[in-house]
């Protein structure tokens, strides 16, 4: 298995990872909208952003959004900001999340990142339990403003 950069060919399976966690989404039925057509362009062409899938052969089974934010605390140092963390349905339970976030972790600690930092819906427990034997601690609580 492969951690890269996704491609513009993978944003139907990266959007169809993204559209129910708790099934396999085919990914021709789902609409690429002009929006998500901008999105990716914006990530792709941003050196502070990446779109990682996780793919065996020509098969997307995870991905991730890795944002690298500048900061003045941690002496200066850049911090990675971990989002739209998913794996296939069908696929969950091998070690495949695991694989996953250690890879973008260690992608973060080779760019000198000082931590990686990452939100959870509080309703999703499993994925607690999931970040916290990583490592992650809580730390934080987190708040959000709708418009």
């Amino acid at each position: 298995m492969i951690l890269r950069p996704a491609t513009h060919a993978e944003l139907p399976a990266v959007l169809a990872l993204l559209a129910d966690e708790e099934r396999v989404v085919d990914p021709g039925s789902v609409a690429v909208t002009e929006a998500y057509e901008r999105a990716f362009a914006d990530i792709e062409a941003d050196p502070r952003n990446e779109m990682l899938v996780l793919v065996d052969g020509e098969l997307v089974l995870g991905c991730l959004q890795i944002t690298y934010i500048p900061g003045l605390g941690k002496g200066g140092a850049e911090r990675a900001l971990v989002e739209a963390v998913r794996i296939r349905a069908d696929r969950r339970g091998a070690g495949l999340g695991r694989e996953l976030m250690e890879r973008a972790v260690a992608r973060a600690r080779a760019r000198g990142c000082a931590l990686v930092q990452l939100t959870s819906d509080k309703r999703r427990t499993e994925a607690h339990r999931f970040y916290a034997s990583l490592g992650f601690a809580r730390s934080h609580d987190g708040f959000k403003l709708r418009f």
